[in-house]
């Protein structure tokens, strides 16, 4: 699904500081970003209350706002603004359930069950030979990425930058090489 013309308008009047801008879109999208919040908490077996609720779709809509609306800046509009906001929305909202909930790290966890770690990145592999047989089953940018970031301790900006894609991919390129890995092991 495409931008569409209520959403573009919308959009460009928050870049723009358009009065009542702001207040339109947080009763457009407010309802789904509490339903993200809903979501993502349910699939990690997490019970909201109502003030961890209301904190969490505030945090979405800070991060929205912050750095001039940085999130909106970069939205391609190659998708819904709904799609895009789920997205974020989902990031943030992950990001702050892990941070609350720390997960206890075993040391010889393989790269295919690496779980968020307190700052809601997946915590790096130690177990070089069984990063590097699992590698040998995604395709070279995957494995690229897997590699400098699990076996060499890059960040998401170098491998950005190594590999040509946004830094704000290398998260998603992550998970699907884990996804392919998991299930390539059962």
């Amino acid at each position: 699904m495409s931008l569409s013309e209520v959403d573009r308008q919308l959009l460009q009047r928050c870049l723009d500081r358009a009065p009542r801008a702001w207040q339109d879109f947080v009763d457009r999208f407010l309802g789904l970003v509490v339903h993200v919040a809903n979501h993502t908490a349910e699939a990690r077996q997490i019970q909201l209350d109502e003030p961890t609720r209301e904190d969490l779709v505030s945090d979405v809509f800070v991060t929205i706002v912050a750095n001039d609306f940085g999130v909106l800046r970069k939205f391609r509009r190659n998708c819904s603004l709904a799609t895009y906001l789920t997205v974020i929305s989902r990031r943030v909202i992950a990001r702050r359930l892990a941070a609350s909930s720390p997960l206890p790290q075993s040391s010889n966890a393989s790269i295919a069950d690496a779980m968020p770690g307190q700052n809601g990145l997946p915590t790096r592999m130690e177990d070089r030979e069984e990063v590097e047989r699992l590698l040998t089953r995604l395709d070279d940018k995957e494995a690229s990425v897997v590699r400098m970031y699990h076996l060499e301790g890059k960040s998401y900006a170098q491998i950005s930058q190594v590999v040509g894609i946004e830094e704000n991919s290398v998260g998603p390129v992550l998970s699907r090489a884990r996804d392919k890995m998991r299930a390539t092991e059962s």
